[in-house]
């Protein structure tokens, strides 16, 4: 693990980190970032697929040095499922042990078995568990795919920073762990939850801010290639398509173009690498032959000008 580092004394300053972890973010995001930080408040990120809502969680483990613990959300997780189990197959191992050697004392096994030995963290208690290096970074990555319950459950574990296990009882944070929410919107997250956090839409960047990101997740491109790149893609996202490409499908297709030996963009090119940008199969049907010829023409014209 990295060694441990101060928080940043400033935006600017966690900006500089950022950018130093290949991150580069508006003023904005950086602002309130800070702020999550310094305030010790969760941060709730929210926008479109593929804008960078994970990556900037992992660039804030990176550049503080702290252990980053994510739980990936998912429909039908529960919260013992995002907390602890125990290690059902290794207690009846001891117990089959126990019975074989004789003269089993019932308490004493009853309390090894449920015991930090057979206890198997999951993403919520090891965060509340102490850490070397600091509080970790807690991401809690696409909570819209959970349902209300789970919703509920994770204010309560927010608010006071602490769980329960019932052969345990309460364990409590010894520091707060640094907090960062995502959702893709696929449905709205309860005020409630939403009020416990620093709130920021994450939107697609524009231009420039696109074109560091390139240049900084993948220096090999030739500028000039770069650039019809992030055209090529800011212009496609003013299409009618069913899933708009991210700044990660923007990445993901450079470094495909790099893979192929490509100097400059053309139609054939772009037909053979769709999908690199566009996951849907309607969409990739509409962006054959003259219409990606068109929206390359366009982009060109856009950097021309």
């Amino acid at each position: 693990m990295p060694h441990t580092v101060a928080l940043p004394k400033n935006a600017d300053a966690l900006q500089a980190m950022l950018g130093d972890q290949g991150y580069i973010c508006d003023r904005a995001l950086g602002v309130v970032a800070f702020l999550a930080l310094k305030l010790g408040r969760p941060l709730f990120l929210e926008g479109e697929a593929g804008v960078g809502k994970t990556e900037i969680a992992k660039a804030i483990a990176s550049g503080l040095g702290r252990k980053l613990i994510r739980l990936q959300c998912y429909e039908g997780l529960d919260a013992a499922s995002a907390v602890y189990e125990w290690n059902f197959a290794a207690q009846m191992v001891a117990v089959r042990t126990a019975e074989a050697a004789g003269g089993m004392d019932r308490d004493a096994l009853e309390g090894e078995l449920f015991s930090d030995k057979y206890l198997m963290k999951r993403a919520l208690l090891d965060a509340m568990s102490p850490q070397e290096g600091g509080a970790p970074v807690l991401l809690i990555d696409e909570l819209d795919r959970t349902d209300a319950p789970f919703e509920a459950f994770l204010l309560e574990a927010l608010s006071d920073f602490q769980v329960t296990v019932p052969e345990l009882g309460t364990i409590k944070a010894p520091e707060p762990p640094i907090v960062i929410v995502t959702s893709n919107r696929t449905r709205e997250v309860h005020d409630a939850l939403k009020r416990r956090c620093l709130y920021h839409w994450v939107d697609y960047p524009d231009f420039d801010r696109e074109l560091a990101v390139l240049n900084a997740r993948v220096p090999a491109a030739a500028a000039d290639l770069s650039r019809e790149i992030v055209r090529f893609v800011q212009t496609l996202r003013t299409e009618d398509l069913f899933k708009k490409p991210g700044v990660a499908e923007t990445i993901d297709w450079a470094k495909c173009l790099l893979a192929l030996d490509v100097v400059s963009l053309s139609p054939d090119v772009i037909a053979d690498t769709l999908g690199a940008i566009l996951k849907y199969q309607d969409d990739i049907t509409r962006l054959q032959g003259a219409e990606a010829t068109r929206i390359l023409d366009e982009a060109r014209n856009e950097i021309a000008e």
